[in-house]
C-alpha cells in the first residue's frame, strides 16, 4: 500500500459497512460513498443503520476514521483503493446489474492513475471485463490494467455469525493484470487475518461466489423435496439426517425449511444460470432447485391448512400467529425472506394474521411475542430467533391457549408440545 492509505467503500449496506469498519480498524482512512443521507448521518455519528453484531461493536470505536458522504469527488480524492459493495439483485429471475453499473459510472470520472478498483458485489463470469471495464475506462479516460487496476474479490460475509466475522474469513481474488492482483492481495492481507487466494483469472473469481451459494441452494432443495416426500411416507427426516451424519466421509448435512432467503443463496444461482445461457448452456438442474425452494412458503401454508383441518376449522378467518420476518435469526434483513411470502399467502387465504419479529418491528403488526401468540388458533415459527426459542416452551404455548404449531424451522421441542395436547407439525417430521 502507498503512503496515503485512503480507502473508498461504495455502498454502506450489509457488505460495505462491515468492510468500512474493518478498514478503519486496521488504520486506514475510510470514505464511505452512500446515497442515503439518513444512513450517512448515522454512520458519521457512530450509530449502525443495520442490525449487525460486527458493525454495532466496531463502528463506535472508529468514529472519525470513517467519513460517510454522498460527494463522489470528495470520497475518491487521494484514494488508493475503491471497493464497490452495492447490491446485485435478481429481478424476475434475471440478474440486475443496474446498481453496480451505476456505481461504476458514478466513480469513473474520479478514478485516477494507479487506483485499485475492486468489485465485491456478486456478478456473473464476464461482468468485470465485458460490462464494468468499458464503463470505467470511458468515464475515466484511462486503461484498466495499465493506468488503473481492476479486479474482483467476491464478498464473503455472514450477518449474525459470531464464529466467523469479516476479519477471519478467507478471500479469493483476481485482477485484470498481474500487478493489480499483487496490489489487491497485499491490501486484503493487511485487513484480513485469513488466507488470500489469488486465482488465475477474473472470470474464475467471479464464478466462485455463485458456485458457493448455488451449491447450498441445490442441497437445500434436495432436503426440502425429501421433506415433502417423507411427510407423505411418515418418516422423520430429522432422524434420517442425524443418522446419515454419523458417516465420517461423503456426507454433509443440510436441513429443510420454509424456503431460501437473503441476498445471496436466493439470487446467485440466477447469475450462474444467466452466464451459462449466454455461453449456450441451459442449467436445468439449477432451475429445478430454485423452483423447489421457491415452492416452500406455499408448502408451509399447506401444512397450516392441513393442521387446521385436524382442529375442524378452515384457514379463512382462523387466528394465525406468524413469528419471524427476517430470513435468518438474529438479524433485521428481510431480503428474499420466505416469511414475507408466507405472510402474503396467509392473508390472501383470509387468515386473521398477527405478525411479530423483534428485529423487524416496522413490519410487525403486534408489539410483543405475548401479544402475537395469545389466543392464536395456530402459531407458525418462520424464523428461529433466540428470543422465540427461549420462550416458546410447551408450557408457555399451552398457557396462551394455542391449539396448534407449525414449526417451519424444526427448532421447537415437538414431543413436549404434543404432550400438552397441542397439535405440532414440523417440515419433514
Amino acid at each position: 500500500m502507498g503512503a496515503n492509505r485512503k480507502i473508498v467503500v461504495i455502498g454502506l449496506g450489509y457488505v460495505g459497512l462491515p468492510l468500512a469498519c474493518l478498514c478503519a480498524k486496521k488504520g486506514f482512512e475510510v470514505a464511505g460513498l452512500e446515497i442515503d443521507e439518513g444512513k450517512i448521518d448515522l454512520v458519521n455519528s457512530g450509530k449502525s443503520p443495520i442490525k449487525d453484531n460486527y458493525v454495532e461493536e466496531n463502528l463506535p470505536k472508529v468514529v472519525g476514521k470513517i467519513s460517510a458522504t454522498s460527494d463522489t469527488g470528495q470520497a475518491l480524492k487521494d484514494a488508493e483503493v475503491a471497493i464497490v459493495c452495492v447490491p446485485t439483485p435478481a429481478v424476475d429471475d434475471k440478474p440486475d446489474l443496474g446498481f453496480v453499473k451505476q456505481a461504476c459510472e458514478t466513480i469513473a470520472p474520479f478514478v485516477s492513475k494507479g487506483v485499485l478498483v475492486v468489485i465485491e458485489s456478486t456478478v456473473y463470469p464476464g461482468t468485470i471485463a465485458e460490462v464494468l471495464k468499458p464503463i470505467l475506462e470511458k468515464g475515466s479516460g484511462l486503461k484498466a490494467g495499465k493506468d488503473f487496476f481492476l479486479g474482483h474479490c467476491p464478498e464473503r460475509i455472514d450477518p449474525g455469525n459470531k464464529e466467523f466475522s469479516i476479519e477471519d474469513i478467507p478471500r479469493v481474488l483476481a485482477c485484470l493484470s498481474k500487478e493489480g492482483s499483487e496490489k489487491a492481495k497485499k491490501f486484503y492481507e493487511s485487513i484480513v487475518g485469513a488466507r488470500i487466494e489469488l486465482l488465475s483469472s477474473v472470470e474464475s473469481a467471479e464464478a466462485v461466489k455463485v458456485v458457493e451459494n448455488t451449491f447450498r441452494d441445490v442441497n437445500i432443495a434436495f432436503v426440502n423435496e425429501l421433506a415433502k416426500s417423507f411427510d407423505r411416507m411418515g418418516i422423520d427426516l430429522g432422524e434420517v439426517i442425524k443418522g446419515a451424519s454419523t458417516k465420517p466421509f461423503g456426507y454433509m448435512p443440510f436441513y429443510p425449511g420454509p424456503g431460501v432467503g437473503g441476498h445471496c443463496i436466493a439470487q446467485d444461482p440466477y447469475y450462474l444460470i444467466a452466464s451459462a445461457k449466454k455461453a449456450g448452456f441451459e442449467h436445468s438442474f439449477l432451475k429445478l432447485a430454485r423452483e423447489i425452494n421457491n415452492s416452500m412458503p406455499a408448502y408451509v401454508v399447506t401444512l397450516v391448512e392441513e393442521t387446521l383441518k385436524k382442529l375442524g376449522t378452515e384457514l379463512k378467518g382462523a387466528k394465525i400467529c406468524l413469528l419471524g420476518l427476517s430470513y435468518k435469526p438474529g438479524i433485521d434483513d428481510t431480503r428474499e425472506s420466505p416469511a414475507l411470502k408466507i405472510a402474503e399467502l396467509l392473508r390472501a387465504k383470509g387468515a386473521a394474521l398477527k405478525v411479530f419479529d423483534p428485529f423487524v418491528k416496522g413490519e410487525s403488526n403486534t408489539g410483543s411475542l405475548d401479544e402475537a401468540v395469545k389466543g392464536a388458533d395456530l402459531v407458525v415459527l418462520a424464523t428461529h430467533h433466540k428470543q422465540f426459542l427461549e420462550k416458546l416452551t410447551a408450557t408457555y404455548i399451552k398457557a396462551k391457549r394455542v391449539k396448534a404449531v407449525v414449526d417451519a424451522r424444526n427448532a421447537l421441542d415437538g414431543s413436549s408440545i404434543k404432550s400438552k395436547g397441542i397439535l405440532y407439525k414440523g417440515i419433514g417430521k
